[in-house]
């Protein structure tokens, strides 16, 4: 059996199909690990929706925060335009799609190949144990009945640094943020949301999440989110999203046995901004 990582799709579904056929993926014997943000942007979100959940337990993806924002567009509860969801929110299957997705999960680790998957990275402060259970502190509320409740909190760069007396919607924000949108942090481990380019552009003070002191050192991370990342040079650390949406190309990572990595090239759907 081998087992694949995938980096972000963005709707870009047939390059995804295209990378599946180059890996000869077969859904009976191999497993698909996608490392989030599914949707948006892309041509095909709702085809990528479809085509993964039908999967069944091939297929395991983690949240994004594209994801997310579906889930939030199609509840009604923030939509100021500027998506390519459309497809996806007048579908037949829309709710069947956005509950299933809903029930992701935020962190995804595996014992038999070592590796755990996130959509964009792990606070300093968290070691494993303590991440698995912020993230199911995030999947319960958007599995339970305040799910509405939670997306309507849900935005915010605020708090921007985890403490152990964090509680609430403050609490489940942290956790959402670190997952989904984290790419820099100052020496502190605070959050900076405004800094996005590759490691060197950023303003001085600030550093890649992966680069700090941190409890989860010991672990291998696969993860996307970072399209201006593209090369890293710190152990136990894979990234996933080389821009495919962008002009660049959609990677897969096999993890069983040695990494071995895999590159499709990819027009560009969008252009960067």
């Amino acid at each position: 059996m081998a087992v694949y990582a995938v980096g972000d799709i963005q709707g870009c579904f047939d390059e995804l199909r295209r990378l599946l056929d180059m890996l000869r993926f077969d859904p009976a014997a191999d497993r698909l690990w996608l490392v989030g943000d599914l949707v948006n942007r892309g041509p095909k979100s709702l085809e990528t929706l479809r085509f993964v959940r039908g999967l069944g337990p091939a297929a395991t993806t983690v949240l994004g925060n594209h994801d997310l924002h579906l889930i939030a567009v199609a509840r009604r509860r923030h939509d100021h335009g500027g998506h390519t969801l459309d497809a996806v929110l007048t579908a037949p299957d829309r709710d069947a799609l956005v509950d299933w997705l809903r029930h992701r999960p935020l962190l995804h680790h595996d014992d038999d190949t070592g590796f755990t998957m996130v959509h964009a990275g792990l606070p300093p402060q968290w070691d494993l144990s303590l991440a698995q259970r912020c993230a199911r502190e995030v999947e319960d509320a958007l599995r339970g009945p305040q799910l509405d409740a939670f997306l309507d909190h849900m935005y915010g760069n605020k708090p921007n640094r985890w403490s152990d007396t964090l509680s609430g919607w403050e609490r489940l924000r942290f956790a959402v943020n670190c997952f989904t949108r984290m790419r820099y942090c100052n020496a502190e481990g605070r959050l900076d949301f405004g800094a996005k380019g590759p490691p060197g552009t950023q303003p001085q003070g600030l550093f890649p999440w992966f680069e700090l002191p941190r409890a989860s050192r010991e672990l291998r991370l696969v993860f996307g989110h970072w399209s201006t990342l593209r090369t890293h040079d710190v152990r136990g650390v894979y990234p996933l999203d080389t821009g495919c949406l962008w002009g660049g190309a959609l990677t897969a990572l096999r993890l069983d046995g040695e990494p071995d990595w895999f590159r499709l090239e990819c027009p560009r759907r969008r252009k960067p901004h």
